[in-house]
């Protein structure tokens, strides 16, 4: 097919997608119907909360943008509003405006009223999550604190991937004497601590941060709403986890999801090197892990982990 037969193939496609949507947003109008059973994935960024979400999104009972949702979630409620302390919402943040909001751009999206979500923040934000969708299913994906650290460590070095939404930030940052410049992955209380500190402690503040803030989270969800899952144990066994996971979660786990599971390692999502457990013990950042692992001790052994 000739470029220019492309070009007019993709400008079809690109109206046709927008009318679509305006079609679902119109029919929503009416229906109003919320979302239903929404499944929300949680964890530390760089836990593999990726895998797990492009994974749920293969089902064909979920509606999924396939994408990370950041920017629809902070329009909402700007960090302005929270004086730039925190991306965390609390249940008195939630209104019905926005479980309508929110209700209305997935369906006109995926034409689902049951979805799947992920960005890096929903960790900070169960509380007001679920206050927004009381049925939604939480999915906790949990790493080891040596292999977490590792990963964040080296997503620091990658701003143009998850520094984007700081660019406003108001405070200077200057981690690592200044070698970092950009905010990475969310922001949690106290966090303006460590604009000066060595790129490990930021991690390791940023691991303790938002894990704690989901387990204190979970003791307010129903036991049959939450899921939550060792990813060492998903590169394991990733078929036996995922129909785990899809089981509590009440969704169907057939033969081409059960095939899809069996290679979903061979072509890691997001990931910087191939996917292995223990990477940071013959790694460059080793001594740089070793040196925090006792400031996360107590949060990882609260997740299942012995240092």
């Amino acid at each position: 097919m000739s470029e220019f037969w492309l070009k007019v193939e993709k400008t079809l496609k690109y109206h046709g997608n927008r009318a679509l949507r305006a079609a679902r947003a119109g029919w929503w109008n009416v229906t109003r119907t919320p979302a239903q059973r929404p499944v929300i994935i949680v964890g530390c960024s760089r836990a593999g909360t990726t895998l797990v979400y492009k994974t749920f999104s293969e089902s064909q009972a979920l509606g999924s943008l396939n994408r990370e949702t950041h920017d629809f979630w902070v329009d909402m409620h700007p960090l302005s509003n929270k004086h730039w302390d925190t991306h965390g919402l609390d249940a008195a943040d939630a209104s019905t405006a926005d479980r309508d909001y929110v209700s209305r751009y997935f369906y006109s999206w995926t034409g689902q009223s049951r979805f799947v979500d992920k960005n890096n923040q929903n960790g900070l934000c169960v509380p007001y999550l679920h206050a927004l969708f009381p049925d939604a299913h939480f999915v906790f994906i949990k790493r080891s604190p040596g292999d977490n650290l590792n990963s964040l460590i080296e997503g620091w070095g990658k701003p143009g991937e998850f520094a984007t939404w700081s660019q406003q930030l108001p405070e200077r940052v200057a981690v690592e004497n200044g070698r970092y410049t950009k905010w990475c992955f969310f922001l949690a209380d106290g966090w303006r601590d460590y604009v000066n500190a060595p790129v490990e402690e930021v991690c390791a503040f940023q691991y303790n941060a938002i894990n704690q803030a989901i387990l204190d989270a979970k003791a307010a969800i129903p036991a049959g709403q939450w899921s939550e899952v060792l990813y060492e144990d998903l590169v394991r066994d990733p078929v036996g986890g995922f129909k785990r996971l899809f089981d509590e979660a009440g969704l169907p786990f057939d033969e081409a999801m059960r095939t899809h599971c069996a290679n979903v390692l061979d072509t890691p999502y997001n990931a910087f090197s191939e996917i292995r457990l223990d990477k940071w013990k013959d790694g460059r950042n080793r001594e740089r892990v070793e040196r925090v692992l006792p400031k996360v001790a107590g949060v990882a052994q609260a997740m299942g982990y012995t240092l």
